[in-house]
């Protein structure tokens, strides 16, 4: 049960209009944001960062791999089974995604920034100039090392919004490993 009020309607009424985009977007409205609609500057906070992230560099499955990973280091079931499926409506394989669950990957690249991503996640920022020249060594330049301290910050927010506030899952469940 929810910590908090999901009720599009008993939110206030300056969140409604960024519910009706979200409504828009999803052809449905997550309870992760039903709930967050509670502090209309948390919900723009929220709408706006995967907006602006959506249209990164990174691109929507790297995205959305990193989601699951940090959701499954976190155990958060909800951003796990959300962002599965967003990163298969993005491209990704089930293997691909359950791969990136664990951090791991097929792809130099996308392994670089899981490892990346969860080593920050679990060392709460703590990391050294070798795990960014890493990043440098595979390809990224400061651009894409920015977009995924912003991924990884995005997902922390919504990570500790859904585990708090105890939000039901309203995707197809996936398993935590």
């Amino acid at each position: 049960m929810s910590r908090v009020i999901i009720q599009p309607q008993l939110v206030p009424a300056a969140s409604q209009p960024l519910l009706a985009q979200i409504q828009q977007a999803f052809g449905a409205t997550p309870n992760m944001f039903k709930a967050v609609a509670n502090s209309p500057a948390a919900l723009q906070s929220m709408w706006t960062a995967f907006g602006a992230l959506g249209k990164g560099t990174l691109g929507a499955k790297l995205g959305e791999q990193i989601a699951v990973a940090i959701a499954n280091r976190n155990r958060c079931e909800y951003c796990l089974a959300a962002h599965t499926a967003l990163g298969q409506q993005a491209g990704a394989t089930s293997a691909e995604m359950s791969s990136a669950q664990v951090g791991q990957s097929s792809d130099a690249k996308t392994e670089a920034t899981l490892a990346f991503a969860l080593k920050v996640v679990e060392q709460r920022a703590q990391i050294t100039d070798a795990d960014v020249a890493h990043l440098r060594e595979v390809g990224f330049g400061d651009e894409q090392i920015v977009e995924i301290m912003a991924h990884i910050a995005l997902n922390l927010f919504t990570n500790y919004i859904n585990v708090a506030l105890d939000i039901p899952v309203d995707f197809p469940k996936v398993a935590l490993l």
